[in-house]
């Protein structure tokens, strides 16, 4: 492929990612932490955390990126279906809505690191063009959605390559990433906010649950 039809293609993405996102896109409410619902310092605990995981990611990929250069297009295409997976908004019975995060088939192709600096530009892109989520309460979205979800979406795809279930591995990796990322914004939301009855006991029950869901793939790879 020529140099003029990679920029053709890039630019065709590009042009369809913005359409699909906000020209047909219908108003939803958003689904991470808005702008300015976090105590300060919560949301400067969540900032600080994720430095590390940015470095380690910028890193990855400027390695990837300088020992394969074709492969930039595959990267922005894997943050571009990020982005618009993660614009296409479920409602729920509460009046919020959910989504998948996208990052899983990103962890596959690329790994978890790469995916951090994906997910954390796609989360910026969200809070300054579509106003989900927010720019003091970005540490904490990005925690949740490019560094947990992705870590836990590349291990339950390293556990089904153990059993030679690529394809299953992909799936449950997607599905369980997204359930991790919302399971720790649950938790995130409860910190911050604890009930007044209860405490904590309510979330740390659910990741109790949740931890105990994760034997289910792992028995299906082996029965099958």
């Amino acid at each position: 492929m020529s140099k003029n039809h990679r920029m053709i293609h890039l630019i065709a993405m590009i042009g369809l990612t913005f359409y699909l996102v906000i020209g047909a896109a219908t108003p939803a409410q958003a689904m991470h932490i808005m702008e300015g619902f976090l105590p300060i310092t919560w949301a400067v605990f969540w900032w600080v955390l994720i430095i590390p995981f940015w470095v380690i990611g910028l890193q990855k990929l400027t390695k990837i990126t300088q020992k394969n250069p074709e492969l930039k297009l595959l990267i922005a295409l894997a943050g571009a279906f990020t982005f618009v997976l993660s614009a296409l908004k479920i409602p729920s019975v509460t009046g919020s809505c959910s989504h998948p995060t996208g990052t899983g088939l990103g962890v596959v192709l690329f790994g978890p690191s790469v995916m951090t600096v994906l997910g954390s530009l796609v989360l910026l892109f969200q809070a300054v063009l579509l106003a989900h989520g927010g720019l003091t309460t970005l540490g904490a979205n990005v925690f949740s959605m490019a560094i947990v979800g992705p870590w836990v979406a590349y291990g339950i795809y390293q556990l089904f390559c153990q059993f030679n279930q690529q394809k299953l591995g992909i799936f449950f990796a997607a599905a369980l990433g997204s359930l991790a990322t919302y399971l720790i914004t649950s938790i995130q939301l409860a910190v911050a906010f604890p009930a007044a009855s209860g405490g904590l006991s309510l979330p740390l029950s659910n990741l109790r649950g949740f931890l105990q869901s994760l034997k289910f793939p792992y028995q299906l790879v082996r029965d099958y």
